[in-house]
């Protein structure tokens, strides 16, 4: 059972199926799961799904290769983002960020101040309050494992025809909302049946 905002990683149903199962609809189109057969904007949702796929499995990949897991690598990006902008980012604001518990950002703080990833600092405007910021350190391991994707990807963004950029970059944040603002289903009862696939 899951709890809380659509998560897009967990969106397993991307096969195409039949009625029957097989895949195949009549004359080899495609029925899809969720869709139907020959829609022209199915070739784009798919696409979104395998960088989706591509990208989670990249940041386990990163995450493992520096000794940490997912969440720890997100509060990095996540620490060293808010202080490329200068904006002070409290450990209860990254706690916010990374959607998990105050004692579960302190755990995670201890293990990467201990890795020496990130540190504790006060406050630049509250001498009561802590923030967050990276390390050199953090910085430098970022940018050896992470610099050559973004580099690729910004050559890969390139080659969009510019006439095409902002349609492109609105189709995206249309996804990013519909993704953010979905919410989740509540769980099935024993009354409950779900539907009945066609």
């Amino acid at each position: 059972m899951r709890s809380g905002r659509y998560d897009p990683g967990m969106d397993c149903a991307d096969e195409a199926v039949t009625p029957q199962g097989s895949g195949v609809g009549p004359e080899g189109s495609r029925d899809s799961y969720w869709y139907p057969v020959r829609d022209p904007a199915l070739d784009v949702l798919e696409a979104l799904r395998a960088y989706q796929a591509a990208h989670t499995a990249l940041r386990r990949r990163a995450s493992a290769g520096m000794d940490m897991n997912t969440t720890d690598l997100a509060a990095l990006r996540h620490v060293i983002a808010h202080g490329r902008r200068d904006e002070p980012l409290t450990p209860l604001g990254l706690a916010r960020l990374l959607g998990i518990s105050g004692a579960s950002t302190s755990k995670l703080l201890d293990r990467l101040t201990a890795s020496g990833h990130l540190r504790r600092a006060r406050h630049p405007r509250d001498g009561r309050s802590s923030i967050v910021v990276a390390t050199p350190h953090g910085h430098a391991e970022v940018r050896e494992r992470l610099a050559g994707m973004h580099a690729r990807m910004h050559e890969a963004a390139a080659q969009v025809p510019e006439e095409a950029r902002t349609d492109v970059a609105a189709f995206l944040r249309r996804i990013a909302h519909v993704l953010e603002t979905e919410e989740a289903s509540a769980p099935l009862t024993d009354a409950q049946e779900p539907p009945a696939q066609r």
